[in-house]
């Protein structure tokens, strides 16, 4: 039975959306593009899902090493958008902080994850546009906005504390990439001194409203901006070399087939 190894990407409903294609790019295509015939991209994104119920699922979602099971190379985790959810009546999604990074922490050392080796990717929850999150959170029934900009960078930054603290495990800032650009985009922005775009107490949403177009969930642009991040951690030892297209499957090319040893007609045309 054909079993690649495994690139898994392991988060919440922006994970999840690492397959959406309407905004005409998709992460997960990408990815799958990059390493195709060499490892199998599998999308484990739960929507609405926070690092305590992660670590719950987690037995469910990975199996130990043994016969018959993927080889886990690479596995990228993000979640905290969910975790950093302000307690309010209406919502229940919130994790404190030091629960988050212990929960995040869990996941990274998990033993059935530290079984496989992998490399492993902890990547920053992106920024918030709480302006346009406001809107749509009290048109939901919610009596404020259910994510704040403020608190929210918080968690992007205890998540890059968890990527320093545990070893082997690198950072995918996805939250400063986003901003980047997002005060690149917005003339005459200037971020020293002054609330983070989408802040209320700014008052600016600027380019996140093109990034971020519901204030939480990413745009295809994000994605692909995301995607531009990931990309020169994968492994690409085939690239530039004479037969790049077939370097590195894990069934042979058909031109490399044992098959065509059986047929030498065939063979001599194959070259």
């Amino acid at each position: 039975m054909l079993s690649n190894p495994q690139i898994v990407l392991f988060g919440d409903s922006l994970i999840q959306g690492c397959a959406d294609v309407s905004g005409g790019f998709s992460f997960q295509a990408a990815l799958q593009a990059q390493v195709i015939r060499r490892f199998d991209v599998v999308n484990r994104g739960f929507s609405g899902y926070n690092t305590s119920n992660a670590l719950s699922i987690l037995p469910k979602v990975f199996a130990p090493p043994s016969p018959g099971v993927p080889e886990l190379k690479y596995l990228f985790i993000l979640f905290g958008a969910n975790d950093a959810a302000v307690p309010l009546p209406t919502n229940f999604q919130h994790v404190p902080l030091d629960k988050y990074k212990a929960n995040l922490a869990g996941i990274v050392n998990h033993p059935i994850i530290t079984a496989h080796n992998p490399k492993i990717f902890i990547v920053t929850p992106p920024p918030l546009d709480e302006i346009r999150v406001t809107v749509l959170d009290q048109e939901k029934g919610h009596p404020a906005a259910a994510r704040q900009t403020k608190v929210s960078a918080a968690y992007s930054q205890t998540a890059r504390q968890v990527a320093a603290e545990n070893r082997g495990v690198t950072l995918i800032d996805l939250h400063k990439a986003l901003m980047d650009r997002a005060i690149e985009k917005t003339p005459g922005f200037d971020p020293k001194g002054r609330p983070a775009l989408g802040d209320p107490e700014g008052g600016v949403r600027g380019y996140l409203e093109h990034l971020l177009p519901d204030g939480l969930h990413l745009s295809a642009e994000s994605y692909r901006i995301f995607y531009d991040l990931v990309r020169p951690h994968v492994s690409t030892e085939w690239a530039g070399t004479r037969d790049e297209d077939r370097v590195g499957y894990v069934l042979p090319d058909w031109r490399d087939a044992p098959w065509l040893e059986e047929d030498s007609y065939l063979k001599g045309k194959s070259r």
